[in-house]
Order: structure tokens, then sequence, then C-alpha cells
């Protein structure tokens, strides 16, 4: 895309209509989490993680094609399309999707976002970005509720699934902030949506490889929840949020989306509640409410 036409784009979408989209990716990715847990109670991890992804596949291939956005991606762009890939939409989402089938989706979904308290050590080390104190309260923060939602009194210690689905979130959360730290240092020739689609195949077909090795084949009974759910887990969670976010990141100060994310893990807790009947106790309130502050201190400016 050329500078002039990313420079039309940028003015043919108003900023109430970037915040409403925001609205949109919040809502989506946030009630993504207790779909998924429905999901994964039919269907392996694995195996939900590439049918989703293989169906997003095709629909975004579509989209791109009707929308004269297809393109074969630059060899300058690989990188960023395997960083992704693997890191965000391979790793990230298996290891989230094993989670959820021992973690309630509202405390999976706090973890999964501690992923700002892990790329800001990382810019540091890795990618020389400094560290001041604001950054470091935050990460203080973020780590003071995390450690209260693995607190003996809330938590139970000798529960060996709760404590394998807990470090695969944990996992899962570690391998996005790796795919965020390639993304800062990535020089874009494409725009980020045109590159989903080659995001996706990636992962689709490695996916699809893993699944065959460690998964039986999945039977699921396709009753009209699950084709429901994976229809919102493809179209809405995945196709929607991510073209919308892609959107919103061209058109969004850069504080006011690290500061609007945080609503998402809000939106799953309170989607957790509502759909899954799960219980939001004083403990998860207030280790979220510390860990959402901590992100929030460390990633935006003091403005």
């Amino acid at each position: 895309m050329t500078p002039a036409a990313d420079t039309a784009q940028r003015r043919d979408i108003s900023r109430a209509t970037a915040l409403a989209l925001f609205a949109v990716v919040i809502f989506a990715w946030g009630l993504n989490w207790p779909v998924t847990k429905l999901i994964v109670a039919e269907v392996t991890p694995l195996w939900t993680v590439a049918i989703r992804t293989a169906i997003a596949c095709a629909v975004l291939f579509v989209v791109l094609k009707l929308s004269g956005q297809f393109i074969v991606p630059a060899r300058g762009d690989v990188p960023v399309i395997i960083a992704i890939g693997l890191f965000h939409m391979v790793a990230f989402s298996a290891l989230m999707a094993a989670g959820l089938k021992y973690v309630p989706a509202g405390r999976s979904v706090v973890l999964g976002y501690t992923t700002p308290l892990w790329v800001t050590p990382g810019a540091w080390l890795l990618l020389g970005e400094t560290l001041p104190a604001r950054r470091l309260a935050g990460i203080v923060i973020g780590l003071c509720g995390l450690l209260l939602l693995f607190n003996p009194a809330g938590f139970d210690w000798s529960d060996r699934p709760a404590l394998v689905g807990n470090g695969l979130l944990l996992l899962s959360a570690l391998s996005w902030s790796v795919s965020i730290l390639y993304v800062r240092a990535h020089r874009w020739i494409a725009t980020p949506f045109q590159l989903t689609f080659w995001q996706t195949l990636l992962a689709t077909i490695v996916l699809t490889v893993l699944a065959s090795i460690f998964e039986p084949l999945p039977h699921p009974h396709w009753s009209a929840p699950l084709v429901l759910a994976f229809a919102y887990n493809v179209l809405i969670g995945t196709v929607l949020g991510f073209w919308a976010m892609a959107v919103v990141n061209r058109s969004v100060p850069a504080t006011t989306t690290a500061l609007g994310i945080l609503g998402t893990p809000i939106v799953g807790i309170a989607g957790s509640a509502l759909a899954l009947g799960e219980t939001i106790d004083l403990t998860l309130i207030v280790a979220t409410a510390l860990i959402l502050a901590g992100v929030a201190v460390g990633t935006t400016s003091r403005a």
C-alpha cells in the first residue's frame, strides 16, 4: 500500500467509527474465551484450533480476494508471517485451548492477558527499549495480582490438572509476547491485514500436523450449540476481530488502544459468569484489578 493510499484510508475512517470497531474487538475477543471453553468440552484442543484456523483461512482468502487486497508476500515480510503464525496463532492459541480444558474461562482470560507484563522486560532485554520506573512499577503491580491468583488460600496446589492448565495459560501468554516483540522490530512492507491469510495458512498446516500426531481424529456430536460456537469462534472471534483490530491500530492512538484492550478480560469474566455459570470471587476480582492496573501503568505514558 502506498503512503497516499494509507493516508486516504486513515481519513476515510472517522474516530467514532474506529472506536466503535474497537468496542467490537473487545467484545469479540472477550466472549471468545467462554465460547472456546464450550468447544474444548467437545473437541480436543489441537483439533479445536486447527479446525477454527482452517475455516478462518478460507474466509480470509475470500475476503481479501473480493476486496482486492490479496497479495503474495514480499520476502521481507516472511519473518513476521512466521513469527505471528507460529508464536501467536499456533503456540498461543493451542496452549490457551489446552489450558481451558482445566481452568475456568474467567481465570483463563486474566492469565492470557498477562502478556504485556512479559513484553516490557523482553523489549528491554532484546530490543534495547528503556525500562523507566513507571514500567517497573507496572510489572510489580501486575505480578502482585498474579501472585494473588496463586496464593495458597485461593489455589489448590495439590490439584495437578489445575496446575497444568494454569501453566499452559501462562506459557500461552509468553508465546504471544514473543510474537509482539518481533512485530515491534519488524519493518512492514504489506499491511498487517494483507498478511493475515498467510499467517493463518501457516498455522493451519502446523496445527493440523500436530493434531494428527498427538490427538485422535475428532468425532464430535455436531449439535446446534457446537456449530454456533465454531461459527462465532471463526467469524467473530478470529476474522472480524483481527480485521477490526488492524483498522483500530491504524486509526486510534496507541495509548487508547493499550488501555481499551484491557476491557477484554472484563468482558471475558462477565461472559463466563453469564454463559457458563462460573463464580466470580473476591480473589479473582482483586487479582484482575491488580494485573490490569499493572498493564495500564506499564504500557501507557503519564498523559
